[in-house]
């Protein structure tokens, strides 16, 4: 008979985002107990039904390391999942003392966050194994690009395509550098764009869940459809083991118009992706293995295949309104 996890208290942050959000609906369907938190009030996934909702500090607050803590003792948290990238770093620097509270957190280790968090470093470890990436420029290099590139703007540490600027000169990109907190530049990449949806078990073997994005809006695919593609999963299988990736990650990249040969990577988030109910759609039992693993249990591939030709649409919907004094929040 297949183990299975008996239902857990599960600790989800960054419940404002769209990944945030969905994480914890998918947990919830499972039977888990879900604890949402988010540094904003008004967050919507600190209004999801039957969660217990939880304000905290932002990731970069020196109370934030506390706060956590106590949060895990008082509701007797057994796991935390990071839905958003700023609660990677301090995660990390706690993963001892969460474990001495019997509190597990599933990710890879340091510098395989640092690498996959900046955008420079990645490009520079996808270089250094040979996998395409969009060309890449410090402030300081955009002398260096070809004249005829088109260039994508960008902080080395973002998400959610906030300060993304696309531009088509150096000039335009030296003032945009100006502007841009913590910039560098890259060449655009053009053709079919796709997210890997992907969990990496403890032994480094992996299952890739391919979708095209075929319309995004502010860095969210709102539209997307599976499809199966050996070269493009061995590409992400590649780029994960370049990076040292575990647990539950996403991988994102193109099909170059004219050169579909040359499959090329764009970035690798270690969270789950904001589309990954299109994954479970379509078959994969991606949150329900993930936290398999997260406890300590075999990670079961073949209940990580999937359907091609599935589809996922995403709207904008006013979830609630009401008087701020009534919310259910400590």
């Amino acid at each position: 008979m297949e183990a299975t996890v008996k239902p857990k208290r599960i600790l989800v942050t960054g419940v404002g985002a769209n990944p945030g959000f969905d994480l914890a609906r998918s947990l919830l369907r499972l039977g888990h107990e879900v604890i949402c938190t988010d540094a904003h009030p008004l967050a919507p996934g600190l209004l999801l039904p039957s969660t217990t909702p939880q304000v905290t500090p932002r990731a970069d607050d020196p109370g934030y390391p506390a706060a956590m803590t106590s949060l895990c003792k008082e509701l007797s948290v057994e796991a935390i999942a990071a839905g958003i990238e700023n609660d990677l770093p301090p995660l990390l620097e706690m993963r001892d003392d969460l474990a001495a509270l019997g509190v597990k957190v599933w990710l890879p280790d340091a510098a395989s966050v640092e690498t996959c968090l900046d955008k420079a470093a990645f490009h520079d470890a996808l270089t250094a194994h040979g996998i395409p990436t969009p060309r890449t420029f410090l402030p300081e290099e955009v002398d260096a690009t070809p004249a005829s590139l088109e260039l994508v703007v960008k902080p080395r540490r973002g998400h959610g395509a906030q300060n993304v600027y696309f531009c088509h000169s150096r000039e335009q990109a030296r003032v945009l550098c100006e502007l841009v907190p913590d910039a560098m530049v890259q060449e655009r990449i053009y053709g079919s764009e796709f997210t890997a949806d992907c969990l990496v078990d403890r032994a480094g073997g992996a299952s890739v869940i391919l979708r095209h994005r075929d319309l995004v809006k502010a860095g969210l695919a709102v539209v997307a459809s599976t499809f199966h593609d050996t070269a493009v999963s061995d590409r992400v299988k590649e780029t994960l083991r370049a990076v040292g990736a575990a647990g539950l990650c996403c991988v994102q990249g193109f099909i170059p118009d004219g050169e579909p040969s040359r499959i090329t990577i764009t970035e690798l988030n270690v969270r789950v992706a904001g589309g990954f109910a299109l994954a479970e759609a379509a078959g994969a039992d991606l949150v329900g293995q993930w936290v398999s693993g997260l406890f300590g249990l075999p990670v079961d591939h073949d209940r990580l295949t999937y359907r091609p030709g599935v589809f996922l649409t995403k709207y904008v919907e006013t979830l609630a309104t009401g008087d701020v004094d009534t919310l259910p929040l400590p």
